[in-house]
């Protein structure tokens, strides 16, 4: 059952450790079943409630799951996994097309931003107890969420949308606690989830976003928080529409007491209206990332929420990193302030490499998605099949299972840098892989 691999310890602490290190390691792979508690008991000497308490503490980690007499295996991707055993490798003379970047062409330049932030900081040093926040970046940011309409509240900023999420999930939930999330929805958050002892309820999503009755169904079912994308919705490009919005803003007035969190990670390459849902509950926040529209290594987003949340997500920011690297912030200041860089020729943009693509498979019969950001979602009868038929004909694509839990089989593909000849060339490989059948070897 584990192979090579011997689980030791005789405490609850030290059983988890020893097999978080052989996940960690590549000891003990994805997938992988565990032993059953009472013959691991056995083993190492040890009450079975030890071993259960073990368990408990890999599954409030992210490292295992259970699933009821099937017993405990390791997570398909662990939080204690290393990156390099997600990261898909992408053979020479193939074009990658399953990365999520946006067009490193479309981003500014960063050098003078950073130039002029850190000149700044040799005038004006940021020391200990000054603001945790640039005034300048929170009266831009606060002007902005004022026009599309997120509700007035306190300014946080963290290391990106993934980060804020943690931050807002782990002031308000415990372990065990169930978040409506969407499906299929952004992989990393899918693992986050799990990872911070939560469970997942999946949400069905179509091109509007998440569906009212799912979303009403999940929060009966005692969902304590909602995850929702406004825009660019990762993996099927998914946008709130102003009625879609109204519905699910009806449910949640049901349902006051949960906490609300809405991604706006789209924000400067989305053409869109952003339709934003905050309002009903009490507990809220709303975050909007600078990553896609200026680079991802910027690692900033600006987090607003209502006074408990944000008071509370500051308070543990303070206790850890204490703030974000001021001259980072004012560097961003600087690029949202640059006329050189028009967002909404960006978008625009965009926009014109997704509807390329999409029109063209649909010239070719086949379904796809992708109203808003940089993924185009197609979904296909059998994801393994059609990975490896595209990969043959040059093309590397990302695999649905990345992004879904009960959703129905898909690929996408990140057009961020297809032209109108190479979204053709794609499209004729896609219709390609349909035209054989499914059940024959690849």
């Amino acid at each position: 059952m584990l192979g090579e691999y011997r689980i030791e310890g005789r405490r609850a602490a030290e059983i988890a450790a020893s097999v978080e290190r052989a996940v960690g390691a590549g000891g003990l792979e994805p997938g992988q079943l565990l032993p059953p508690m009472r013959e691991l008991a056995t083993e190492l000497g040890v009450n079975p409630n030890t071993v259960a308490s073990a368990y408990r503490i890999l599954r409030e980690r992210g490292v295992i799951e259970t699933d009821g007499r099937r017993g405990s295996r390791v997570r398909s991707k662990p939080a204690t996994t290393g990156r390099e055993y997600a990261r898909m490798d992408v053979p020479e003379g193939v074009r990658n097309v399953a990365s999520g970047n946006p067009d490193p062409a479309l981003l500014p330049s960063l050098a003078k931003a950073f130039t002029a932030a850190a000149e700044r900081a040799d005038r004006e040093p940021v020391l200990y107890g000054d603001a945790l926040v640039e005034p300048e970046l929170a009266r831009i940011a606060r002007a902005e969420l004022d026009a599309d309409g997120v509700p007035e509240g306190p300014l946080a900023v963290a290391a990106g949308s993934l980060d804020a999420v943690e931050r807002v999930l782990a002031v308000h939930l415990k372990p065990g606690d169930t978040v409506a999330v969407e499906d299929p929805g952004w992989g990393s958050l899918l693992d986050l989830v799990p990872a911070l002892g939560l469970r997942t309820a999946p949400v069905r999503v179509d091109d509007e976003g998440p569906l009212p009755d799912d979303v009403r169904r999940a929060l009966e079912s005692g969902a304590r928080a909602l995850i929702v994308t406004d825009r660019a919705q990762n993996p099927t490009g998914a946008a709130v529409t102003a009625t879609r919005a109204r519905a699910l803003r009806a449910v949640l007035r049901d349902h006051p007491e949960i906490l609300l969190i809405e991604d706006d990670h789209g924000h400067g390459i989305v053409d869109l209206p952003l339709h934003p849902l905050a309002g009903p509950t009490r507990h809220w926040a709303f975050v909007r990332s600078v990553a896609k529209a200026y680079g991802p290594d910027l690692r900033l987003a600006v987090l607003t929420g209502d006074p408990v949340t944000v008071d509370r997500v500051t308070g543990r920011h303070r206790l850890g990193p204490g703030w974000l690297s001021r001259i980072t912030q004012r560097a961003v200041v600087g690029l949202w302030t640059d006329d050189t860089h028009d967002t909404r020729a960006v978008a625009a943009a965009y926009r014109t490499r997704r509807d390329l693509l999409i029109n063209a498979l649909a010239q070719r019969g086949i379904e796809a998605h992708g109203r808003s950001g940089l993924n185009v979602w197609i979904p296909v009868p059998d994801e393994t099949a059609a990975v490896a038929r595209l990969l043959h004909a040059g093309w590397a694509v990302a695999p649905g299972a990345r992004f879904r839990m009960n959703a129905p089989a898909g690929i996408r593909v990140t057009v961020s840098t297809l032209g109108p000849e190479a979204a053709a060339s794609l499209a004729d490989a896609v219709a390609d892989t349909f035209r054989r059948p499914w059940a024959s070897p690849v």
